[in-house]
């Protein structure tokens, strides 16, 4: 007899009924934006200067670049500070240097610009886009990181290894 596997639910931001009600013509209500861009630039600052940042501090950060870089392949906006990818690959420089190393996760210098370029261009675009988009571009990151940590991986993809 096979033991059958639980698949383990995995919370999720936002529903395809969140979507579904969300605006398609006015960005999302601005107490929802300050919250989640507080918490991002709050990761950030954190990553340049604390003398122990937390693992929350490198996720937001990573959940703007994954954000913005969903919403360049929806189409939805361009990368204008053309550093996406510099920030991606320095946030995954960042998390592998502290599993491998552990020591603090630690943007290096060229790092901190690309990524604070992205969340400016994050910040920027979230208040131009409608609810209704930003909640689709946030289900589709969240099903691709999923997906990545379930081994479905892009060429492109980053995956960190757990300590």
């Amino acid at each position: 007899m096979k033991a059958k596997m639980k698949h383990q639910q995995v919370r999720t931001t936002y529903t395809h009924l969140d979507a579904l009600m969300a605006s398609p013509d006015h960005p999302l209500p601005q107490a929802k934006r300050l919250h989640q861009l507080t918490r991002m630039w709050g990761g950030l600052a954190s990553l340049e200067s604390s003398p122990e940042p937390y693992h929350d501090d490198w996720r937001v950060c990573s959940d703007a670049v994954n954000l913005m870089e969903t919403l360049v392949d929806m189409g939805v906006c361009e990368d204008s500070s053309g550093l996406l990818q510099d920030a991606v690959s320095a946030l995954a420089i960042a998390g592998a240097r502290h599993i491998e190393k552990n020591v603090p996760i630690r943007l290096d210098g060229p790092g901190m610009l690309a990524v604070r370029a992205i969340l400016e261009d994050y910040a920027a675009v979230l208040e131009q886009i409608p609810a209704r988009t930003a909640i689709m571009a946030h289900i589709k990151t969240e099903r691709r990181v999923q997906e990545i940590l379930r081994g479905k991986r892009k060429p492109h993809d980053i995956k960190l290894s757990p300590a």
